[in-house]
């Protein structure tokens, strides 16, 4: 079987290639990176978390997104307050600048990815995504990667 007939090549190699271009544009456009739209976006979602719930969203060390964290609050992107309900607890949350980059890099994203699943039906993008679901699924069973 050659490489473009194994379905996991296929998929790591698309994963590597949408990734790269995904982080050179928002690098360009925005001066922030894939890995830190990602951190915007798990806060979007689910604002003032510990930095132990980001790096569990997204499958990463907290030295990673601790690295990344630091940048972004040098960058205006993010502030660490103390819990008001445990003072030993630091949670991170968006500052309304990181807020607005979060939602400036969605729409960015969408317009780069636009022709991309464009050239897909309706019906193949709910294919493509109940297929990925499963895959992450099955993955995701038994926990063998440590993370989901």
């Amino acid at each position: 079987m050659s490489f473009d007939e194994n379905p996991g090549y296929l998929l790591q190699h698309t994963i590597t290639l949408l990734s790269k271009q995904s982080d050179q544009i928002l690098q360009e456009r925005l001066g922030i990176g894939l890995s830190q739209y990602k951190i915007l976006m798990v806060l979007q979602e689910t604002p003032s978390v510990k930095q132990r719930h980001i790096a569990e969203r997204l499958g990463q060390t907290e030295a990673s997104i601790s690295r990344q964290i630091r940048l972004m609050h040098e960058d205006g992107l993010l502030q660490t307050i103390k819990r008001p309900d445990n003072r030993r607890e630091n949670i991170t949350t968006l500052t309304h600048r990181g807020d607005q980059i979060s939602d400036e890099a969605t729409t960015l994203l969408r317009q780069y990815q636009a022709p991309i699943f464009g050239a897909l039906s309706n019906r193949q993008q709910r294919q493509l995504t109940d297929v990925l679901d499963l895959i992450h699924e099955q993955i995701c069973q038994g926990n063998r990667t440590g993370r989901c």
